[in-house]
């Protein structure tokens, strides 16, 4: 559609418009119904599951045609908005007949997966943020919006660390400059291309100094060279945020530069393998955020999300929040009942600040706003965070005032059907409505003034919808009609006039309704000035009702689940006494509880034992009570000690990554190598079963070489899980490396596993055991019970083998000692007597006097040497 061709008006309009909105579906809007053309049509039919029609031709071939009703659009646009689609909404902006061409039509908005504001689009416990990367030169920075919070921030970041921040803040838009070459993993489809130019610069500090009304970027923070990769991103994401909304919203924070430090780092595989809001298969439940939201609105569930995301590493924050639970735990029902009639503040703010707010909007504003500015949290004047946080609420009392007198208590859903504004707040509009829905007491009080003044009898007020309002007359009285009587229509027998006074009068009523939908509209509109300029307050008071909702959720999960708080220590240390896993506990009627210990002399613990038995759990759980600990969360233990991490790393489980190329056994590789290279003294690191995708050896060494490289270079805080019994050597040789295992007790061919965790390596595996628990076919667990045998017997007979990394004189002091008299070949084997006596024995009958005997006997055969 570069040339446009010879069509008609309507569709030379159509596209003049999507000429500049070429990545997007266009809603054309047509009457009754967004219409789609073209390739649009094509795409819309096969994603919407709607309709394909034609109708005319353009250069011979027909126009292709799909439509959606208008009033049904919301729907069709949340299932393209969950496709990754973007939509330029056309709507007509022109009076119908006004012109002798088409009807004046404009693109009002555009949808797109990271700029949504209507709750119809979205979801409610889903913060929704947009993210845009900028690189200057080898610089690469981030900087993400959240139109439902106001939330504006940017960070640098190194280029391996993208896919990590994506993981924490799961963008529903990622933003990219063309010829801009990352590699966004999982998020590569939500990428949308802008041009080159949009992510300059000074550009966007023009912008930023614009839209804060700044001279300079100094209270930002973001003053020097270093910092304009964070300003060409956070440019770029406002211009598209302006590009995108029918207004610039004016409720976006003031720009906040994030340091890495703020936060324990996790990267995005630890996140998926500790399961804090999503499943290894994807769900949303059960998960950490799934088993602690018990939130009373979708706000607070929102940003307890944001909280097990970033967990804090400034102790004196996590203590407040701490505080603030610990202070809520006798009083958390309470506040969750004042909280229940609350709506969703922060996004009613939202529409407000981008001037879509509905009528509904408005009046639970004002009902939220009364709700909080009554609000009381019993005995919390031990926390100075409570304190704070209630004191805030009240302040948005004279907007609930404003809104009180401003609107209906129960408002129309919609501002076009009019039933918005409250009475006694206009004049003018209470008058309208008066004549309205009071017209028939005028015309009967007119209609007895005129006859009064008149003294004609047969006088009438009436109305028909092809004259409107007049006067009748019979014929004998309407030569007695007074002057100002203006003949309206002559009939048989009567005669109709109107009057100036009835002329206004009609004049008022036809147009009423249309003059009261303007007025409403217009007084709608002052209305949202009025708040848009109370937007920090608003959003002020979300956060903090927000932050409430979030600790009261939390004070109940500890009150409920009798969780305690931990003690939290400056150096680096994990002590959980009789630990549970958060999410596992809530789900199973027994629950085993263990105990763990990790500090500067216990550094790294081998932990053995059968699969199934516990092992990752228990690993999980141990890093879910770090991560609660640090987001001032209490904890599933009897009692803890938390030194404060700096990250935390697991690796645990692998799959292929087939659009990477990359096998299980290279992205458990690449993992693990991203460990060693980031890991420090403060870390806390999962290694579960590491180098079990490829050969034993291979695997051994690999498993050994990290084990040590831990011990010795990063001094992690570590759990180290695996099936390499030669690994439980490893504390021979460093002091800060200790054995543990979860225990398995067997019942003939049967194994219970009792999920305790136990001092020492574990004795042996048990995997026939478990793969009987599997399901496998009776015969071929016989024949891997029958493998399995004569493996142990033919390691029996042979010389014990050697461990893998072993020194080369330990090897050489377990070789055999060579005899100065060699031994002829002709002669007997010296040892021959003893094994044949050894053959010959039958244990299970040798009493324990006939057993001694025999060793006696063994004893004396033995060659002298």
């Amino acid at each position: 559609m570069s040339a446009k061709p010879t069509v008609s008006p309507m569709m030379s309009q159509y596209f003049d418009i999507k000429q500049h909105h070429q990545d997007k579906l266009v809603f054309y809007r047509m009457g009754d119904f967004y219409e789609l053309f073209f390739d649009d049509a094509v795409k819309a039919s096969q994603l919407l599951d709607i309709t394909l029609t034609s109708r005319g031709q353009l250069d011979g071939e027909p126009i292709k045609m799909a439509g959606v009703p208008y009033h049904a659009a919301e729907q069709y646009l949340a299932k393209l908005v969950k496709l990754g689609e973007s939509v330029a909404m056309v709507e007509q902006v022109g009076d119908v007949g006004a012109s002798k061409g088409p009807v004046e039509r404009k693109v009002v908005r555009i949808v797109t997966p990271g700029t949504l504001t209507d709750s119809a689009l979205l979801d409610d416990k889903d913060s929704n943020r947009v993210l845009a990367i900028a690189k200057l030169k080898k610089q690469w920075a981030v900087a993400w919006a959240s139109l439902q919070s106001g939330e504006f921030r940017c960070q640098l970041v190194h280029n391996s660390d993208l896919n990590h921040v994506l993981g924490r803040l799961n963008p529903a838009e990622v933003l990219l400059a063309d010829g801009n070459s990352v590699d966004l993993g999982s998020y590569a489809s939500k990428a949308t291309r802008l041009n080159a130019w949009q992510f300059d610069a000074d550009s966007g500090r023009q912008l930023l100094l614009r839209y804060f009304e700044v001279q300079d970027l100094h209270g930002f923070g973001l003053e020097g060279d270093g910092y304009l990769p964070a300003i060409a991103a956070a440019g770029a994401l406002l211009n598209y945020i302006n590009m995108t909304q029918p207004q610039m919203p004016k409720h976006l924070e003031a720009l906040q530069c994030e340091q890495a430090q703020e936060y324990i780092q996790i990267d995005a595989a630890s996140r998926r393998n500790l399961e804090i809001s999503q499943t290894l298969s994807g769900k949303a439940a059960p998960t950490l955020l799934s088993s602690l939201d018990c939130c009373t609105t979708h706000m607070g569930s929102r940003l307890l999300h944001t909280w097990l995301h970033q967990p804090l590493t400034r102790k004196a924050h996590i203590l407040l929040r701490q505080q603030a639970i610990s202070a809520l735990l006798p009083h958390y029902a309470d506040l969750q009942a004042a909280f229940k009639p609350l709506g969703d503040i922060e996004r009613m703010a939202a529409r407000i600040a981008v001037g879509s707010a509905r009528p509904r909007d408005l009046s639970g504003l004002r009902d939220g706003l009364r709700v909080l500015a009554d609000l009381t949290v019993p005995a919390h004047a031990d926390s100075s965070l409570l304190n704070t946080l209630v004191q805030v609420l009240p302040e948005g009392l004279p907007v609930a005032e404003r809104l009180q007198a401003a609107v209906l208590p129960e408002p129309a859903v919609w501002l076009r059907d009019g039933g918005v504004i409250n009475h006694g707040f206009n004049a003018e509009l209470d008058e309208l409505r008066h004549i309205q829905t009071h017209g028939d007491e005028f015309l009967l009080d007119l209609e007895a003034r005129e006859r009064e003044r008149t003294g004609l009898s047969t006088l009438k007020v009436e109305f028909n919808r092809v004259h409107g309002f007049y006067i009748e007359l019979s014929k004998a009285q309407a030569e007695q009609a007074p002057a100002d009587y203006q003949r309206r229509q002559t009939l048989k027998n009567v005669e109709r006039y109107i009057t100036p006074e009835l002329k206004v009068f009609e004049d008022k009523v036809m147009s009423a309704q249309d003059q009261a939908l303007a007025l409403e509209k217009r007084l709608f509109d002052e209305l949202l000035c009025e708040l848009q300029a109370a937007l920090p307050l608003l959003q002020r008071i979300a956060k903090a009702a927000a932050s409430l909702d979030v600790l009261a959720a939390l004070a109940k999960t500890a009150a409920t689940e009798l969780w305690v708080a931990p003690e939290l220590v400056d150096f680096p240390c994990v002590e959980i006494r009789q630990g549970k896993h958060p999410v596992v506990a809530a789900q199973v009627a027994q629950f085993i509880a263990n105990d763990a210990r990790l500090d500067g002399k216990h550094k790294l613990m081998l932990l053995t034992g059968p699969n199934m038995g516990g092992k990752s759990t228990f690993m999980r759980q141990t890093a879910l009570i770090v991560l609660l600990a640090h987001v001032g969360s209490l904890v599933p233990a009897q009692s803890a000690r938390i030194g404060m991490v700096d990250q935390i790393f697991t690796r645990i489980g692998a799959s292929d990554d087939l659009a990477g190329n990359r096998s299980t056994f290279m992205v458990e590789m690449s993992e693990s190598a991203y460990i060693l290279n980031h890991a420090s003294e403060r870390s806390l690191v999962l290694m579960d079963e590491v180098g079990r995708g490829t050969s034993t050896f291979d695997g051994l060494a690999l498993a050994q070489a990290i084990a040590e490289y831990l011990l010795q270079k990063n001094k992690s805080l570590t759990l180290f899980a695996t099936h390499y019994f030669e690994l439980t050597k490893l504390p021979e040789r460093f002091q800060d490396a200790f054995n543990m295992h979860l225990n398995a007790l067997e019942q003939g061919q049967d194994i219970v596993f009792l999920h305790q965790v136990e001092a020492g390596p574990a004795n042996k595996s048990y995997g026939v055991a478990v793969a009987k628990l599997a399901g496998f076919p009776t015969k071929a667990l016989h024949s891997a019970q029958q493998y399995l045998q004569q493996l142990e017997q033919k390691q029996r007979e042979q010389q014990a083998q050697l461990g893998l990394f072993q020194d080369w004189e330990a090897e050489d002091s377990l070789a055999p000692q060579s005899h100065n008299t060699p031994v002829s070949s002709d002669e007997p084997e010296p040892y021959a007597a003893c094994i044949e006596t050894l053959q010959n024995l039958q244990p299970d009958e040798l009493t324990p006097r006939a057993a001694l005997d025999a060793l006696y006997k063994l004893q004396a055969l033995l060659p002298e040497v």
